[in-house]
């Protein structure tokens, strides 16, 4: 399994609108990508303090593989989004978690 963080960058006329836009773009892309047998889990979103119209949006699929095929059908859906919403297309960043056991560093307690 992989963790996907994709980084939304909308314009900045739109930074105040972030909720609403994410919640559009993700009824585009979701119904598809909820029955796709990589699809792990639902996304969470984070909006970026300090640039508000940066979004983080992360979830976990089940291959990097099978991720990158799945996404090619999302480009061609996202495009007029990308055109009106954003400065550019999201980036995409694959994360592999790393098994640490934050209860051993404590002594477990």
């Amino acid at each position: 399994m992989v963790t996907v963080v994709e980084t939304w960058r909308l314009r900045d006329e739109f930074a105040g609108q972030a909720l609403e836009l994410m919640q559009d773009m993700d009824e585009l892309v979701g119904p598809p990508a909820h029955v796709d047998p990589g699809w792990c889990e639902h996304g969470r979103f984070f909006q970026r303090q300090s640039s508000p119209g940066e979004i983080w949006m992360m979830y976990a699929w089940r291959s990097r593989s099978e991720h990158e095929e799945f996404i090619r059908n999302e480009e061609l859906l996202l495009a007029d989004f990308y055109a009106k919403y954003c400065v550019g297309p999201r980036e995409i960043t694959y994360f592999t978690e790393l098994p640490v056991d934050v209860d051993a560093a404590d002594g477990g307690s």
